[in-house]
């Protein structure tokens, strides 16, 4: 069973957490580095643990791992090897599994709620090269390569028992097509599928959003399929774009309206997010039903939007 469609049949709108990396920055580490949280993991998983706990008691039904940058390649740099990096990778899952059981043990925690899921981050290639080219997909890969590229780290979630993987921040619709078929060699393994946009009908490098959700909505392991890590000045066309080419759940996550720069690791421009819980409310009536936030989003904002879905 598609376990995002399962949980919907519980509440009317399942909410994503928000944003991990900028909240640990928020607590004082430094990520100004190219392992960014994947780094955190290393060394220190705890602060994870309480950012994911953060989460769950402002109302996230999900926890996305601390896996968007954690790549074989990635930690190899640090001097890893690709049994430690892999270990590194389902720790990130653990760390998340043991927030969310703790959460759940509280009797007053499973007062009208469904017990959160965790979703295993798969961040794109270009979050890998750390240049930014996950916001331009530019990386000229063929699919095989990207095949081969995601497979190690795809394995190792999947074996750590995440309930779905979340490929998110897809740059590319080549992208995409690699992932959904790496899912074909783990059958019972579903995911959701988010693109980085970069206006209210294109996802970064290009390609028509509403193209990228007719090819997914073929694909029944494609458990839902959406936008992450877009200005919310964008999510209401995005969202009605993908609703006409898919009959499968949307769900968005968007950044707070600035823009990564990273030359600097720095974001820069105006927030758009002040009133993150009236924008998702408009994201549901435009059709999302999977809501939660991205990049310089923090707790306050995923409990404006439970604020909301819970009245």
């Amino acid at each position: 069973m598609n376990p995002i469609e399962t949980l919907l049949h519980q509440t009317p709108v399942a909410i994503l957490d928000g944003a991990l990396a900028t909240e640990l920055e928020n607590r004082g580490c430094n990520l100004n580095d190219d392992l960014w949280s994947a780094r955190i993991l290393m060394e220190q998983p705890e602060l994870i643990h309480q950012v994911h706990l953060d989460y769950f008691n402002a109302g996230a039904d999900f926890a996305i791992t601390a896996s968007y940058q954690a790549t074989i390649e990635g930690f190899a740099r640090r001097g890893l090897n690709t049994e430690e990096s892999l270990a590194l990778m389902q720790k990130s899952v653990k760390i998340a599994q043991d927030a969310r059981d703790e959460f759940w043990a509280i009797e007053s925690n499973r007062t009208n709620r469904v017990r959160p899921l965790i979703a295993a981050s798969v961040g794109p290639y270009g979050a890998f090269l750390a240049d930014g080219s996950e916001y331009r997909g530019d990386y000229k890969l063929t699919e095989q390569e990207l095949i081969d590229f995601h497979r190690p780290r795809v394995e190792a979630l999947i074996a750590s028992g995440a309930d779905l993987l979340a490929c998110e921040t897809i740059p590319c619709m080549i992208e995409a097509q690699a992932l959904i078929k790496l899912l074909n060699e783990f059958p019972n393994t579903w995911a959701w599928f988010t693109f980085s946009a970069k206006d209210g009908e294109h996802i970064c490098h290009g390609e028509r959003i509403a193209d990228c959700a007719a090819l997914l909505d073929s694909y029944p392991q494609a458990a839902a399929i959406g936008v992450n890590c877009t200005s919310p000045l964008y999510i209401p066309s995005l969202i009605r774009e993908i609703k006409k080419n898919t009959n499968k759940s949307v769900i968005v996550y968007p950044n707070s309206g600035e823009v990564y720069d990273p030359e600097t690791n720095t974001w820069h421009g105006e927030t758009s997010c002040e009133a993150f819980g009236l924008q998702s409310k408009d994201w549901y009536a435009n059709g999302a039903r999977i809501i939660g936030g991205c990049c310089r989003t923090t707790p306050k904002h995923i409990r404006e939007v439970k604020n909301w879905t819970h009245q």
